[in-house]
């Protein structure tokens, strides 16, 4: 059984894409640009080749980067409604109008909090304008999110 969640082992790594794909377009893009700065005055116009080989390897790693952040910037949306509803249920009417002030990253941040010091890191967090990190830093009950992609 996997470990219990915290703030040291809540990184999700995904090994084919963090350590494969990413690892391997960017040597793409890298071999492509010594290539093409290596054998540059060619005599038979194969700079143009090579150059085009370099653009391609730029558009292949930006397209997957798009690609990757597509479903990742919905997962975002989904929690900022998940801890909007959670917020409604549990500050109260003056607290939930206050929590209106907090942003997307202080949102995704709170979602780690236990129901119990939410609200209370919720008045900290507005208080001392926390970043996404120093929320997750200062939970003290954390609540996980294995759902993530």
């Amino acid at each position: 059984m996997p470990a219990a969640q915290n703030y040291k082992n809540h990184v999700r790594w995904d090994p084919a894409w963090h350590f494969f794909l990413v690892p391997m377009l960017m040597l793409n893009i890298v071999f492509a640009a010594y290539k093409l700065v290596h054998d540059w005055p060619l005599k038979n116009n194969h700079h143009f080749i090579l150059g085009w080989w370099l653009i391609l390897s730029i558009v292949f790693f930006m397209a997957f980067m798009k690609a990757r952040m597509y479903p990742l910037k919905t997962q975002d949306r989904i929690i900022r409604l998940e801890e909007r509803l959670r917020l409604a249920a549990l500050l109260s009417a003056d607290d939930l109008a206050a929590s209106q002030s907090l942003t997307e990253s202080q949102l995704i941040g709170l979602r780690f909090a236990s129901d119990a010091e939410l609200p209370a890191l919720v008045a900290r967090t507005l208080k001392e304008n926390l970043t996404r990190e120093q929320i997750k830093q200062a939970i003290v009950s954390w609540r996980p999110d294995n759902f993530r992609v």
